[in-house]
C-alpha cells in the first residue's frame, strides 16, 4: 500500500515542469519518497473494513498524507522546531529556503482539499462535504494547528499527564482519527456501527502512536529514526517518557493498544488490516 500511495501522490502533485517550477519541486520533495504512510494505511484499512473499493480510498488517503507533509514542513522551520533532518534527508527549508518551504506547506494544504473536492469517484456530495469538514477540523485550531500552538507555549513548562494528552489529542491524534474516518466515508454507504468502532479505534491508536514516538525518541538514534533524536528532551519539552518514565510509558502504549483492539472485538477477519496496523504502530522499533 505504501507503493500505491506513492503512485497516487505522484499523480496528484503538480509536475515540476509546471510554473511555478521551484514551488512544485518543493511540494514533491516534501510529499514523495519517504515516510511509513501510517495515515494512508489507516485510511485504506478503515475503508476496506467498511467495504470501499481501493480506488475510492486513494484520494482521501492522499489528502491526509498531503496535510501531514505540510505539517512536517512547517514544524521543521526555524521559527518552529528548527530541524535539519526529516525522513533521513535534509528538511525542506534546508533545500529550498525558509520562504519557499512556507509556501510548500501552504500549497500542500490547499491541494489536499482540492483533490477531494474534484474527485469524480466520490459521488455522494453529502459524504464529500463531510470528508472536507473532517479534514478541516483535524487540521485547524481544534486539531493539529491547535496542538502545535499548545506545544510551542509549553516549552520549558512541566505539563501534567492530562495536559500532555490534550496536546497530543490535537497535535497527533486528530489527523490520525481523520485518516480513519475519511477511509470509512469512502464507502458508498458505510455502516454507522462500523464508523463508531473505527472512531474509537483511531482515538486510542492515535494517542498510542505519540506515546511510542516518545519512547523511540528516548531509545533510538538519529540514523534509525530518520530525524533528530532526543530533541524534545534537550529543548525541555514534556513527553510521556519524561512524565511517566520509560517503563510506565511502555505500559501505557500497551493499554492503548488493548483499547484499540477492544473497539474491533465484535468484528471478524474484515477488521484484520486495522488490527495489523495497530500492532505495527505500537510494536515498531524504528
Amino acid at each position: 500500500m505504501q507503493t500505491r500511495m506513492e503512485l497516487v501522490l505522484d499523480a496528484h502533485l503538480p509536475a515540476t515542469a509546471i510554473m511555478p517550477t521551484r514551488l512544485h519541486e518543493g511540494m514533491r520533495y516534501a510529499a514523495l519518497g519517504g515516510g511509513k504512510r501510517v495515515r494512508a494505511l489507516l485510511s485504506y484499512a478503515a475503508g476496506e473494513f467498511c467495504g470501499a473499493p481501493l480506488e475510492h480510498i486513494d484520494v482521501p488517503a492522499a489528502s491526509v498524507e498531503m496535510i501531514h507533509a505540510f505539517s512536517l514542513v512547517h514544524d521543521d522551520l526555524p521559527c518552529m522546531d528548527d530541524d535539519d533532518l526529516r525522513r533521513g534527508k535534509p528538511t525542506t527549508h534546508k533545500v529550498y529556503g525558509d520562504a519557499m518551504a512556507l509556501l510548500v506547506g501552504d500549497a500542500l494544504q490547499s491541494l489536499a482539499f482540492q483533490i477531494i473536492s474534484q474527485d469524480k469517484l466520490l459521488n455522494n456530495a453529502t459524504q464529500k462535504l463531510q470528508m472536507l469538514h473532517i479534514l478541516a477540523l483535524a487540521s485547524g485550531s481544534r486539531g493539529m494547528a491547535g496542538g502545535q500552538a499548545i506545544d510551542i507555549e509549553s516549552i520549558g513548562i512541566p505539563l501534567t499527564r492530562e495536559e500532555l494528552e490534550q496536546m497530543h489529542i490535537h497535535k497527533t491524534g486528530a489527523l490520525i482519527r481523520a485518516a480513519a474516518l475519511l477511509g470509512a466515508y469512502s464507502a458508498d454507504a458505510p455502516d454507522e456501527e462500523k464508523v463508531k468502532a473505527i472512531d474509537h479505534f483511531a482515538k486510542a491508536i492515535g494517542l498510542a502512536f505519540q506515546v511510542v514516538d516518545d519512547i523511540l525518541d528516548a531509545e533510538a538514534d538519529t540514523q534509525t529514526l530518520g530525524k533528530t533524536a532526543g530533541k524534545d528532551a534537550r529543548n525541555n519539552k514534556s513527553t510521556y517518557v519524561t512524565i511517566l518514565g520509560l517503563s510506565a510509558a511502555k505500559q501505557l502504549a500497551s493499554e492503548l493498544h488493548a483499547n484499540a483492539m477492544a473497539a474491533l472485538s465484535f468484528y471478524g477477519r474484515e477488521a484484520d488490516c486495522l488490527r495489523q496496523l495497530a500492532n505495527f504502530i505500537t510494536q515498531r522499533s524504528f
